[in-house]
């Protein structure tokens, strides 16, 4: 995979870019923004009851910080009364904000947990964002570079379907992206001498180090390029999902019944800040023996 030809102006942009990252610590920017074992594969599940039905989740073995947290918040009754504060059709469901028990209708949500967070454990391509996934919520990548995940909140996925030209070209951006997140780590250090190069016009020596960085990023990349496997491509292409989360976040279960009831809580009216109108609530949270 080659770099697009803009990414021949991205040392400036880089420069440009840091400033504003350094800024951006509001968290209402989070983003996105998954004991006893069951016999047939040796899986954990938790049953939820909610106002708009019931669903049941099945945790991952293979993500083991975020499977026991989960179990030991379930057991403490945590996600009891706990609302569905955050819902975008074709995209996600999330809760787990123990700010949003009994709030106001105009508070703001997203915010709160259990005062810390998990390491992460993206376990990918194995998991990945297909419809169902159950991961967990997390701040951004400029406030938090080792991408740790909130202590309680977590997100469904919902999503939508792709054709394979789809994916061919996200496939694409989404490489483009990983380069271009790559040279803006490697332009910190050089910041101050590109800042030097553009106040004295020194063109040849700006274009010298462009080249230079830009070769290192794609070295690195190449250690490790972004391809959908053939079970992601299958997932997407049939059932759905949101591919451009991938490798981002930790996806550490998935729903095994219920998604009819995920399905009806997707498509409920929102505000603007994706609260729905009419509060949805999850009564209870069990482990299933």
């Amino acid at each position: 995979m080659k770099i697009l030809n803009i990414i021949s102006i991205v040392i400036v942009m880089a420069v440009t870019c840091l400033s504003c990252n350094a800024n951006n610590t509001n968290n209402n920017n989070k983003t996105m923004t998954q004991t006893s074992t069951n016999a047939d594969n040796g899986r954990t599940k938790v049953a939820f009851k909610t106002t708009m039905g019931d669903f049941t989740v099945e945790l991952y073995n293979e993500t083991p910080k975020h499977r026991d947290n989960f179990l030991k918040l379930v057991k403490e009754g945590f996600y009891n009364d706990v609302l569905f504060h955050r819902v975008i059709n074709q995209f996600m469901i999330q809760t787990g904000d123990p700010d949003s028990k009994n709030a106001a209708s105009d508070a703001m949500l997203g915010a709160g947990g259990p005062g810390y967070n998990i390491e992460a454990e993206i376990a990918y391509p194995q998991f990945f964002h297909k419809k169902g996934a159950l991961a967990a919520a997390r701040q951004a990548d400029s406030v938090n570079p080792k991408r740790e995940s909130s202590g309680s909140q977590f997100y469904i996925v919902t999503g939508r379907n792709y054709s394979q030209e789809q994916l061919n070209q996200m496939q694409a951006q989404i490489a483009n992206m990983r380069i271009r997140q790559i040279l803006d780590t490697l332009v910190i250090p050089y910041r101050k001498e590109i800042m030097k190069l553009r106040m004295s016009g020194d063109t040849a020596a700006i274009n010298n180090l462009s080249n230079e960085l830009i070769a290192k990023a794609q070295a690195e990349y190449d250690k490790n390029p972004f391809v959908f496997t053939d079970e992601q491509t299958e997932a997407y292409t049939t059932i759905g999902g949101t591919p451009h989360l991938d490798g981002q976040y930790t996806v550490f279960g998935e729903i095994v019944d219920g998604m009819t009831t995920i399905e009806a809580i997707e498509k409920v009216p929102t505000n603007r800040a994706d609260r729905p109108n009419e509060d949805i609530k999850i009564i209870s949270a069990t482990v299933v023996e």
